[in-house]
């Protein structure tokens, strides 16, 4: 299993979670909003407020999850991490593995 971690701004992460789950790509995510993000871009440090989305897949899909996500974020870089989860309960990994199938 991998937890996925992306940034987005603030009002955006329920749209782009909605997504993910129809298409099956992630089995559930967790919106964090209150999130302030600071960072360099074009030569700029940056202050703005985020969302951080929190979210589980199967292995298999944490590439075509990365790729869609670049897809249809609004940012031009936007923060993609895959963490690979050692210890999961068994009946949650199982959940996770039957929300990411295809019907």
């Amino acid at each position: 299993m991998r937890v996925v971690l992306c940034t987005c701004a603030p009002g955006k992460g329920a749209g782009l979670l909605r997504q993910l789950l129809s298409e099956r790509l992630v089995a559930c995510g967790n919106i964090l909003p209150g999130v302030r993000s600071l960072y360099r871009w074009k030569g700029a440090i940056e202050d703005e407020p985020e969302e951080l989305l929190v979210m589980e897949t199967q292995e298999q899909h944490v590439s075509a999850l990365i790729d869609r996500i670049q897809d249809i974020h609004e940012y031009e870089v936007p923060k993609i991490i895959a963490l690979d989860v050692q210890d999961v309960a068994e009946a949650y990994l199982q959940w996770v593995r039957e929300m990411t199938t295809p019907a």
